[in-house]
């Protein structure tokens, strides 16, 4: 242990004076906190429209009553002809135009279909489908409260000219429903993106930095040195890792603070089971990390070798990325990616507040691809020392 722990304080003195160190110790924490706390944003809250009115009638004035009203839109233009509603698609100006078709106000007295046109920028396929589906709750609320005066004005025809009892006959039934919504309930993309950058610092930091440490020696030389010591193997492995796992689990710390106090992301689950977890998953990034430095010559190959292996990890951790809306074959692959159970296990413990009794099986998954990852790396790094 006194040998293992001089190569720790090496290694710490070496990793803080060396500037290129420093800043991927400091600076992936920040730019992820700040681009996925503030700037990635999914939530469409307030939507810029146009509305074209062929019909203008009171019929038609009704439903632009009821988009002026409605939070989710501002109409901020009205062309007066379809081809300068598209200019405005055009230069982006405006994220969708409503067309009120001439004939709206008739065909509704007549009670006939009336179309309402909804042209969508689809440039953006995750904001059009959410504006598309809030402009159809809207026409289909004017057209339910439309199709239940009518329905009223006939009983009223009805009543007056048979004499039956009135009032038993205008209760028309009615069915509302009332969505309640779990784990984050007022649907913010932020709560959903910040924990994920827990597991994205996680595993780039230890990913990188035990492959760019080993490297190193080789690098200026110094890795001769250290093999004609009475060092043995696994305690230069143990010296060369053990301070980024304590350098990913600070980060994690301070990442998890953060999301608590300056983005109020929820969290109700267990701070060790969070600890535990991410135990289990260092021992996929270390080893990774150490695997990656035993086929590199280079601090640059094994910066290119990290990147290779963090990025498709990232994209198939459902990290930005609904699994279950990749092919199937993608799906079963995302199977054999340890991010994708760190990912699960984090998003279970801050939004839901699940458990071991929940999450056993991601946090097995991850003890079984570590021991595999951090077995074979250590085995390897063994015979190249050798």
């Amino acid at each position: 242990m006194r040998r293992v722990r001089e190569i720790l304080r090496k290694e710490i003195r070496q990793t803080l004076r060396e500037p290129r160190m420093r800043v991927l110790l400091f600076l992936p924490p920040v730019v992820q906190l700040i681009i996925f706390g503030y700037a990635v944003n999914l939530d469409v809250e307030l939507s810029r429209i146009a509305w074209v009115d062929q019909d203008r009638t009171p019929a038609s004035r009704e439903l632009r009553a009821a988009f002026a009203g409605s939070p989710s839109f501002a109409i901020v233009a009205e062309p007066g002809s379809p081809d300068e509603a598209g200019r405005l698609l055009d230069a982006g100006d405006v994220l969708g135009v409503i067309a009120v078709l001439p004939g709206f106000h008739r065909r509704i007295e007549r009670g006939e279909t009336a179309p309402v046109q909804i042209l969508v920028d689809g440039t953006n396929s995750n904001t059009a489908a959410v504006v598309a589906a809030y402009a159809a709750q809207v026409v289909a609320r004017y057209g339910a409260d439309r199709l239940g005066e009518r329905q009223r004005a006939l009983l009223l025809e009805v009543i007056a000219s048979t004499g039956i009892d009135g009032p038993r006959y205008l209760a028309v039934p009615a069915l509302e429903a009332a969505p309640r919504v779990w784990f984050n309930e007022d649907l913010r993309s932020r709560n959903y993106f910040v924990p994920g950058v827990v597991v994205n610092i996680v595993a780039l930091v230890t990913l990188l930095l035990t492959a760019l440490a080993v490297v190193r020696e080789k690098e200026i030389g110094t890795i001769e040195q250290l093999m004609v010591t009475p060092l043995r193997p696994i305690e230069l492995m143990l010296g060369k890792t053990l301070p980024f796992a304590a350098v990913g689990l600070v980060q994690m710390t301070l990442v998890t603070l953060a999301a608590l106090i300056i983005f109020r992301v929820p969290f109700r689950g267990s701070p060790l089971v969070l600890l535990l977890s991410a135990v289990l998953f260092l021992m996929t990034t270390l080893g990774a990390g150490l695997l990656i430095s035993t086929v590199s010559e280079t601090q640059q190959q094994a910066a290119m070798a990290s990147f290779f292996f963090f990025a498709p990890a990232m994209m198939l951790s459902g990290f930005a990325f609904p699994i279950r809306n990749m092919p199937v074959a993608v799906q079963y692959l995302t199977l054999l990616n340890p991010v994708r159970y760190a990912m699960e296990i984090v998003r279970g413990l801050f939004l839901k507040g699940v458990g071991v009794e929940t999450l056993w099986r991601e946090m097995l998954s991850l003890f079984l691809f570590g021991s595999a990852v951090l077995g074979l790396s250590a085995l390897r790094f063994h015979k190249r020392l050798d």
